[in-house]
């Protein structure tokens, strides 16, 4: 006869039965996310007093300028900037000087950028010292000669005296230059075989590679001239030459009447900060991508 022998069922070691732990909290995360968050708010919440002032009204915004609940809300600010001030036509100065100096430094930077990182000529090396020079001068040092040229040159109180002076900067050039080296030479001498030239290779075969540093340049480019307001103030005197920056400085000094005139103020450098912070938004994850563009592989 056949001994059946019934194992009893091994019982499962209570730890065993325990499910996935959760993770250990730790302080020092906690704390530091803390330290993060509380440090956002007091950044973040001048903007939102500023938001909230443009749609008070004068008295609230003078007796609780901090309050971020307008009681009552109106629109009476932004009704004012549209019907008994020049804002529309500050703005179309800014757009205008804006795209036309963004687009210059995208193409004089990037081929000054290029020339340096690939061209091999003599003092090349004096050149690029003194474009690294030129960053570490402070911009108000050079208003005066900035005066004095555009005067000589007699386009003082024009769009070429505001755009021209603009069209370069040491800063742009220093970034092309530094992601045109770290493109591998043989692309280029690959299309120099098939008998492309200087231009053309950079036109054609080097700047589409050079994407992230080009938004980025644009980026730096739109906001820079967007918020001049040193340049704009040496280069003309006209009224109707005024940009957002210069308009709303005489807004700020009282341009439009007596009192504090806060919501007013305020509500124009809200829509005045509005095409920068969407244009930031928008292209925010390619401006650290500055080091990207080399063909892998």
């Amino acid at each position: 006869m056949t001994d059946i022998r019934v194992t009893a069922p091994t019982e499962t070691p209570p730890a065993a039965r325990v499910g996935p732990r959760r993770p250990r909290v730790n302080p020092i995360t906690v704390f530091l996310y803390t330290l993060l968050v509380v440090l956002a708010a007091i950044y973040i919440y001048p903007f939102l007093v500023q938001v909230a002032t443009g749609f008070k009204t004068d008295a609230q915004a003078a007796n609780e300028s901090a309050t971020l609940v307008p009681d009552p809300a109106t629109t009476d600010a932004f009704e004012q900037l549209f019907t008994r001030s020049d804002f529309p036509l500050w703005t179309f100065n800014s757009l205008l000087v804006t795209i036309c100096v963004t687009a210059g430094r995208v193409f004089f930077d990037s081929l000054a950028g290029y020339a340096l990182a690939r061209l091999r000529f003599g003092g090349r090396g004096a050149i690029f010292a003194a474009i690294v020079a030129v960053m570490a001068v402070p911009g108000v040092v050079l208003l005066i000669p900035k005066f004095l040229v555009v005067n000589q040159l007699g386009i003082y109180n024009s769009y070429a005296g505001m755009i021209l002076p603009l069209l370069a900067d040491a800063a742009g050039v220093f970034i092309m230059k530094n992601f045109f080296e770290s493109i591998p030479v043989s692309i280029e001498e690959a299309a120099r075989i098939d008998g492309a030239g200087t231009f053309r290779i950079y036109w054609s075969v080097v700047l589409p590679m050079a994407r992230p540093a080009l938004i980025t340049l644009v980026i730096l480019s739109f906001q820079g001239s967007w918020n001049e307001l040193a340049h704009f103030i040496v280069s003309r005197s006209d009224p109707d030459l005024n940009t957002l920056t210069t308009g709303v400085a005489a807004l700020a000094a009282g341009a439009l009447g007596q009192g504090t005139q806060y919501p007013l103020k305020l509500a124009a450098a809200l829509l005045m900060t509005i095409p920068v912070a969407v244009l930031f938004f928008v292209f925010q994850r390619y401006i650290m991508a500055t080091a990207e563009g080399g063909v892998k592989g």
